[in-house]
């Protein structure tokens, strides 16, 4: 297979697929957020409930990513992105037309799934198709239009909950999946690896899925009835799990990739930071609703510092790294996240957008486009060629994994539970906590790139 030079029409096809896909999972990660409020409201759901319709999609997305790595890997990375495609567009229609909260959370979980298949797809069609020395351009180009997704989503949500209905924020998946099917059946090279072979790992998905849900339901049901039994079927997966990918012929995560210095490191970095980023974009649109009196367009259009941040430095970010190494990009970017998330603390009942908002975000925003860049490159690099796939669904999966257990353990852990997200003053109570705790996250996270991550990633192969 001839590959893909940058500045081609193919390679514009090709990264543009890439981002369209994987940005609808990204934005469905965080455009529920201005919703959560009006679909509590609208659905008579309860706190609980609305962590799970959050908890249910990155649940399912955080523990079949690996396995929808690993099919693209074998069956072709364009022909499993595609099939991923169509299913996230089938399970966002459930999402749109869901009566109860408890049909809601059903629909996320399989939107979840379609999400798994189609997220590390994107990355490995993009290491797959480009040529060696363009690959850290087209990756600067997907994370950093990845990542305006992902800040682009309470924008979105806030803007179709407040002139049309919460409904509208799934519904509008399925024009942009018919695009990005189209640019990549059109555009996209297949490619796979040429080694896979072996039975695919099912128990490895099962065990990994009931790890994460165990773990999920624990932390959400703290002090409930069901907690202990969660924690052991979280506990008793988990251990299961790494033995049966030891002993497996194909595992699903091959975790020999983990003795690999800069990978785990990098992967351990991102569990931090995007726990934290997850759970800041979580507590912030609450607070700006419940307490600061804010309506959904509001709350999404006050977080427009991030986008902007991610639009215009994510590429310059990645030259940068390329320059000097990954090791400082991705200490200084987690701290710098920090100030951010601890300025946005003063958020609360007389808010101020220019005042208590847009500074903090600002400098949120300026460290997430600092870090994801680096990151993502420092991940991919750090992996063979052929398990491209592999490393692309395991850091996505820490990724979502990451906010998935911050959500859940987050609003108990300061204090939050039944319909407190509708009362201003217990809510505000526990936001200043709640950042405090994403606060340090991200330090140590930045602690922890500069401990274990190199100055300079290996070398590409000729």
């Amino acid at each position: 297979m001839t590959q893909v030079a940058w500045g081609t029409p193919t390679a514009r096809g090709v990264v543009a697929a890439a981002v369209l896909g994987s940005g609808m999972t990204l934005l469905d990660g965080t455009v529920v957020n201005v919703a959560l409020r009006t679909m509590g409201t609208d659905l008579d759901a309860s706190l609980a409930q609305l962590q799970w319709i959050t908890n249910g999609y990155f649940l399912s997305l955080a523990s079949l990513i690996l396995l929808g790595g690993a099919l693209g890997d074998r069956l072709g990375r364009r022909r499993v992105f595609v099939v991923g495609t169509v299913w996230f567009a089938a399970a966002a229609l459930l999402c749109a037309l869901a009566p109860t909260a408890g049909v809601l959370v059903a629909a996320r979980v399989l939107q979840g799934v379609g999400g798994a298949l189609l997220t590390p797809g994107s990355l490995a069609m993009i290491q797959g198709a480009f040529r060696v020395e363009d690959r850290g351009r087209a990756i600067g180009a997907w994370a950093g239009l990845g990542g305006v997704a992902t800040v682009l989503g309470p924008l979105v949500g806030g803007v179709l909950v407040d002139h049309a209905s919460w409904r509208w924020i799934f519904l509008i998946n399925l024009p942009l999946a018919a695009l990005t099917v189209w640019l990549a059946l059109r555009w996209v090279p297949e490619t796979r690896d040429p080694g896979a072979h072996g039975r695919f790992d099912v128990h490895g998905a099962v065990l990994a899925t009931f790890a994460l849900a165990g773990t999920t339901w624990a932390l959400t049901d703290a002090g409930g009835p069901t907690t202990w039994l969660a924690v052991a079927v979280g506990a008793v997966a988990a251990v299961a799990f790494v033995v049966v990918e030891r002993r497996s012929s194909a595992p699903m995560v091959p975790l020999g990739m983990f003795a690999e210095r800069t990978f785990s490191a990098a992967n351990a970095m991102t569990l931090l930071v995007y726990a934290a980023i997850g759970a800041v974009l979580f507590f912030l649109v609450l607070q700006l609703q419940t307490v600061g009196g804010y309506d959904a367009l509001q709350a999404g259009l006050a977080t427009l510092p991030i986008t902007a941040c991610m639009l215009l430095l994510s590429s310059r970010a990645g030259a940068l790294a390329e320059r000097i190494g990954p090791r400082v990009p991705m200490t200084v970017g987690p701290l710098v996240m920090a100030v951010g998330t601890a300025w946005l603390v003063v958020v609360g009942r007389d808010v101020v957008w220019w005042r208590d908002v847009a500074p903090g975000l600002t400098v949120l925003g300026l460290g997430l486009a600092l870090t994801a860049t680096p990151l993502t490159a420092a991940v991919m690099a750090a992996a063979p060629d052929e398990l491209t796939g592999i490393a692309s669904g395991v850091n996505n999966a820490v990724a979502r994994a990451g906010s998935l257990l911050a959500v859940a353990a987050l609003p108990m852990a300061v204090g939050l539970s039944g319909d407190d997200y509708r009362d201003p003053i217990v809510f505000d109570a526990s936001y200043d906590a709640a950042l405090m705790i994403c606060a340090a996250l991200l330090v140590l996270g930045g602690l922890v790139s500069w401990i274990t991550i190199p100055h300079r990633l290996r070398p590409e192969p000729a």
